[in-house]
């Protein structure tokens, strides 16, 4: 398949869309920073005996900026490893300002389970080009390559999108850049440990360099940005941390029970194929790898893919880094030392993982993506876990996966059904269909799928899980079948 070739407004689109995620990414710590500040500001107007009795506060304030500096280490390692798929030089002013081009803003008030899924309405037309990244093609041909704020409120915010594809490394890992400093300790490193032997105000992990990337990009973020970017970090201990196990076990092991429960003797000549649509940052796609299929993860936001690309491209070892994930909210805490505990990340070592030559991660829309012709009848499984609901359209997201299985092939869902652009007011009216579980389920049946099994599973997504409050789901679980004759018959009417 020849590569697209796209117009100025597009990629005008791509590069201000890409420059404004590394500038969220990059202005992390002085967003936060802000933060602590008002935290100060608000705990110097209280009584002077109300302060003697709180002492203690000012420490944990110090104790914050260092956990601020070490996540803001991790993010500006990873800001340097990744290659921009533009030159981001390009469609700014003289006064370093994006040039006006009649862009979409996409702006969304919804930031969800998935975390920064949604906006499918624009064309998705950067390439990434990093020695790693490689065009992948589709088990059956060619395919078209190609982001919650608070836990309290999951819902949904602006969409941000990338297209291209690449093959995370499975012998070579190429080592990141730009800082002097890692926040990837070796012994535990211990905020309030740290902080009982240095001056935590002084101290920032990053202060001793400025990467390449971000210095480009220290520009006014605006505050949903900026929690888009915590979420980010959230979804990390999700994926790719043994505290995120609990949250594993309860998501993605029922697919991967699943999974080999219904390819029992899968072929490492000819492995299953199954593409995993909202793939965030890649654990489950991985996993389902390791079980002996030819996966895909196929995701849509440049958050999560930077983040992606640089745990299963750039980590060297597990436990490689560590990152405060829970130092953004003081709510609901039962102390301070478990707001600002460390967590160490990923709990393996990705490219050690046993995957199955062919695992690779697309980016892109995924309605533009899987209806690609080279995609029809392409792979034998797809798994949506926590993707449904991330639709404007729900009916065109089943009509799709209807359309890239084989006729037998399985679909596994599990999720809820929050629906991203339900509660979206903007001034771009975005599209919203809202369906009941059960006009899902007939809408499958239209599509050609017969209902295997199904059941409720309670869950939760990103959940700090020594917090006082936590959101639960009763997800939807189910595995779906591809009847020919069922869906041909549709076809005809």
């Amino acid at each position: 398949m020849s590569e697209r070739r796209y117009t100025e407004q597009e990629e005008a689109l791509e590069i201000n869309s890409l420059r404004r995620i590394i500038a969220a990414y990059a202005n992390y710590q002085d967003a936060a920073e802000r933060d602590v500040k008002r935290y100060e500001r608000s705990f110097k107007r209280l009584p002077p005996a109300h302060k003697e009795l709180l002492f203690h506060l000012g420490l944990k304030y110090q104790r914050l900026r260092w956990c601020i500096s070490m996540n803001a280490a991790f993010i500006m390692n990873m800001l340097e490893a990744f290659e921009p798929p533009f030159d981001m030089s390009r469609y700014v002013d003289d006064d370093g300002h994006d040039y006006p081009v009649n862009m979409h803003e996409h702006n969304h008030a919804d930031c969800a389970h998935s975390n920064e899924r949604g906006d499918c309405s624009t064309v998705s037309c950067a390439r990434i080009n990093s020695p790693l990244h490689e065009k992948h093609d589709s088990p059956k041909g060619d395919a078209k390559t190609r982001e919650s704020s608070v836990e309290t409120d999951h819902r949904k915010d602006e969409e941000d999108h990338v297209a291209g594809c690449f093959k995370p490394a499975a012998n070579k890992l190429e080592t990141s850049q730009g800082i002097g400093v890692s926040c990837n300790c070796n012994k535990d490193t211990s905020a309030a440990a740290y902080c009982e032997d240095k001056d935590c105000s002084a101290s920032s992990a990053v202060e001793n360099g400025t990467p390449r990337t971000a210095s480009l990009f220290k520009l006014n973020v605006p505050p949903v940005d900026v929690d888009k970017v915590r979420c980010i970090v959230r979804n990390v201990v999700r994926d790719w941390a043994q505290e995120g196990q609990k949250e594993r076990d309860e998501c993605y092991k029922p697919i991967l029970e699943e999974l080999n429960r219904l390819f029992p003797n899968r072929s490492k000549q000819r492995p299953p194929s199954c593409l995993v649509p909202g793939a965030g940052l890649g654990r489950l796609a991985l996993e389902i790898s390791s079980l002996g299929f030819v996966s895909q993860g196929n995701e849509f936001s440049y958050y999560m893919m930077i983040c992606s690309s640089f745990i299963l491209n750039h980590t060297q070892e597990a436990n490689e880094w560590t990152i405060y994930p829970w130092i953004h909210s003081n709510c609901n805490s039962l102390s301070d030392n478990d707001q600002l505990r460390p967590v160490k990340f990923p709990d393996i070592h990705p490219s050690s993982a046993g995957i199955t030559e062919g695992f690779s991660m697309c980016a892109g829309d995924f309605v533009e993506v899987y209806s690609e012709e080279s995609q029809e009848s392409a792979w034998d499984a797809v798994v949506t876990c926590f993707f449904l609901d991330t639709a404007h359209n729900i009916v065109e997201y089943i009509e799709i996966i209807s359309k890239v299985l084989k006729d037998g092939g399985v679909w596994i869902n599990l999720g809820p059904l929050l629906y991203h652009f339900a509660d979206s007011y903007g001034p771009d009216d975005d599209m919203s269909i809202e369906l009941s579980l059960e006009d899902v389920k007939k809408v499958a049946y239209h599509y050609g799928f017969v209902m295997e099994a199904e059941n409720m599973i309670e869950t939760t997504y990103t959940a700090n899980m020594r917090a006082m409050m936590q959101n639960r789901y009763r997800a939807a679980f189910w595995t779906m079948r591809k009847n020919a004759s069922r869906s041909k018959a549709h076809k005809r009417q």
